[in-house]
This record gives structure tokens, C-alpha cells and sequence, in this order.
């Protein structure tokens, strides 16, 4: 009714409207090139193009005969490419599905899947534009990418948001298998097999999304009651999340610190191995401060924050160690 009021006035509108003012609302309801990118949720892009660039990188740096030159970049640029685009495709599925549900929500509801400047159709037709380029992308590197990116999507766009998102307090759960396979698939397109270093980045990814999340959702935690979302903050309350998020927290920091042993470099890294115990204990004592405080929707932003910084840290350290254990060995 919302959308079809908003129609009804536009088009009363233009009968008493100057002009150059009905041209204004005309140009107003064309979608942009800026509701093409927010429907692909960059934010969920660019921090999972890190961690893709992460598992390309630490195959690369640890590869017998490492591509050189032309052949690298090429590489490089069709892999973190072929990645995005798939992933970008499962969040505008997403988008498409919930479409009802964030139109319940105050920061989904200005999206253009939700407010009818994109047609239903449309969103469906971008969406598997990109999924189909990213997949052939991954193909022509080796199959094993394309085939982890196609799995990831169905798990993301189909299991999760249509079936488990709905019906499950543990959708954040189901959803990190979907969601931890970037750095597998940047690993597998340099090497085109898994190696224990590739489940192990796997690993990382999975543990360290629920608490991410989860913040979100003490945060929004009333939007997502509202939208029908069964949460785990909206399910079972704060106390019992903060304790499920240090949970997660505790168990990858110690996963975090065996990841050098998956190398097989035979050196073990004292810069890494304390950058990453410092940036896990500064996180798990941030957790703890949660039972402490009387701001939940303060503590889970600053929590947010610091699991981005978190994260965008640790692989860069991973990154870096990597190349200088593999330059030594």
C-alpha cells in the first residue's frame, strides 16, 4: 500500500507540477548506479574480497613454481573478480528474498529492492548476471573455485535465506558455511585442490563470523523482532549471546595460532603468533566487559568495530608473515 500510495501521488503530482519539477521526480525513481552497488551489500563484499585475497595470496607466496608477471595479475584480477561477482549475486538473492522483511526493518527499508524502484525482476536478472560471470570467471582459472562458489551460493541464497534465516535461532550458524568460503576460494584458484592450509583459513573465516554478526543483532536486535527473525538475541536474549560470542572467540584464537603449523615451512613466526594472540585477547576481553556494562547496544558496536579491525589485522599480518616464512625457508 506504502508504495502504490507513493505512486498515486507522483502521478497527481505531475498534473499541478512545474516542468522542471516533475522532471526531478522522474529522475528521482530511476535506479542508479548506486542502487545496483548497495544491493550488492559492499560492505559484506569488500571484507570477504579480503579474505579471498588472503587464501589467493598465501597460495601464491607458498606455490612450488608461483606465477610470474602477466600471468600473476591476469590471475589475480580473474579470481578476486570471479569471487566478488558471486558472492555479490547470493547478496542480491538475499535481497530479493527478504525484500518484505526489510521493509519492516528502519536500516533495509530505504533499499530499492524494498521500495519498488527496482522491479522484482530486475534484481533477479543482476543477480544471476553476476553469479554466471563470476562462476565462468572461476572456471577458466580451475574447477574447484567455481564449483565452492556455486555451493556457496546455493547454501547462502537458497538454504539460508529462504529456509533457515526464517525458522532457526541458529540461521548465524548455518550462514557461516556459506560465508567462510571466500579464502577457500582464493586458495583453491591458485592451487586447485584443498590443503589443510585452505581448511584452516576456512576455519578462521566460519569462527569468526557469528560473533561478528551477532553483534549486529544485539544491536538491531528490536528490528529483527519486529521483521519476524528469530535471532538469538531476539530468542533466547543478550546474556546468552555474549556468552555464545566469547565461546566462538575463544575457540579461534587457538585455531588462529596453529594456522602457521599448516604452512609446513618448518618456522614458526614470533610476530604473528603474538599479533594474533594480543588481537584475540583483546577481543575476548572486550566480550567479557559485555557482562558488565548497562549499554548492550553500545558494547555490541564497539564489539562490531573491533571484529572488522579484528579481522582486517589478522589477515594482513597472515599475509605478510606468510610471504616472509616462505622468502626464509
Amino acid at each position: 500500500m506504502q508504495f502504490w500510495g507513493r505512486r498515486l501521488f507522483l502521478e497527481n503530482s505531475r498534473v499541478s507540477a512545474p516542468i522542471s519539477e516533475t522532471k526531478y521526480i522522474k529522475a528521482s525513481n530511476r535506479v542508479s548506479v548506486y542502487d545496483f552497488i548497495k544491493l550488492a551489500k559492499p560492505g559484506i563484499i569488500i571484507s570477504n574480497s579480503i579474505a579471498a585475497f588472503g587464501g589467493f595470496w598465501i597460495a601464491f607466496v607458498s606455490s612450488e613454481k608461483p606465477l610470474t608477471g602477466l600471468a600473476f595479475f591476469m590471475t589475480m584480477v580473474t579470481a578476486m573478480l570471479g569471487t566478488a561477482f558471486v558472492m555479490a549475486s547470493g547478496t542480491v538473492y538475499n535481497n530479493y528474498f527478504d525484500r518484505h522483511m526489510d521493509a519492516k526493518m528502519e536500516r533495509t527499508r530505504s533499499r530499492a529492492s524494498v521500495t519498488g524502484k527496482m522491479p522484482p525482476a530486475l534484481i533477479l536478472t543482476y543477480g544471476s548476471v553476476l553469479g554466471i560471470a563470476g562462476l565462468v570467471m572461476l572456471y577458466s582459472l580451475n574447477p574447484l573455485p567455481a564449483i565452492l562458489g556455486l555451493a556457496a551460493f546455493i547454501f547462502y541464497a537458497i538454504i539460508y535465506t529462504v529456509w533457515v534465516k526464517r525458522a532457526s535461532v541458529w540461521s548465524t550458524f548455518v550462514g557461516s558455511f556459506p560465508g567462510a568460503a571466500p579464502p577457500l576460494m582464493g586458495y583453491c584458484a591458485i592451487t586447485g585442490e584443498i590443503s589443510v592450509t585452505a581448511v584452516m583459513l576456512y576455519a578462521i573465516m566460519f569462527l569468526w563470523q557469528p560473533p561478528h554478526f551477532w553483534a549486529i543483532g544485539i544491536r538491531r536486535k528490536e528490528e529483527y523482532r519486529a521483521a519476524g527473525v528469530p535471532l538469538l538475541p531476539v530468542v533466547k536474549g543478550n546474556h546468552v549471546t555474549k556468552v555464545k560470542m566469547i565461546q566462538y572467540i575463544a575457540v579461534l584464537v587457538p585455531v588462529t595460532l596453529l594456522f602457521p603449523f599448516s604452512l609446513g615451512t618448518g618456522h614458526i613466526s614470533p610476530f604473528y603468533f603474538l599479533t594474533a594472540l594480543v588481537l584475540g585477547g583483546i577481543w575476548i576481553k572486550k566480550g567479557v566487559h559485555g557482562f558488565k556494562t548497562d549499554d548492550d547496544v553500545k558494547w555490541a558496536k564497539d564489539m562490531f568495530v573491533y571484529s572488522l579491525i579484528y579481522f582486517c589485522l589478522l589477515f594482513f599480518v597472515m599475509m605478510i608473515d606468510s610471504l616472509v616464512m616462505f622468502l626464509i625457508r
